[in-house]
């Protein structure tokens, strides 16, 4: 899938997710795709570090502790970005674990439509 779309999609995502939570909240939808773009680089660089030096934690904890990352990778994002903000470590794993939750449908029914096409 394009990179463009995925960070719509995510931005998309981001913004329905802080709607719906009273824990996070997100000025507008310019806001939400500085947040997508900021959480796509935080993905791509920091959260492999973070998951190897993780790694002895997450196999005690069985991969659970992941959520724990994926939780301060939004908090991290929240102080990067004006105008989004999460109240404290709890709504950001929540709003991680639902922002997962929800991207991930996006992504489907995007990729469901490419599947429908007619292939000239």
């Amino acid at each position: 899938m394009n990179l463009i779309v995925k960070i719509v999609l995510t931005a998309l995502a981001v913004f329905g997710v802080a709607y719906l939570l009273d824990g996070a909240q997100v000025r507008d939808f310019v806001t939400a795709l500085f947040v997508a773009v900021v959480l796509a680089i935080l993905n791509t660089f920091l959260k492999p570090i973070m998951k190897f030096v993780a790694i002895p934690i997450t196999i005690l904890t069985f991969g659970l502790f992941l959520f724990v990352i994926n939780a301060a990778l939004i908090m991290i994002a929240s102080h990067f970005v004006d105008g989004f903000f999460v109240d404290g470590f709890w709504w950001a794993l929540l709003f991680s674990v639902a922002l997962s939750v929800v991207v991930s449908f996006l992504e489907s029914v995007v990729d469901s439509g490419k599947r429908w096409r007619w292939k000239w």
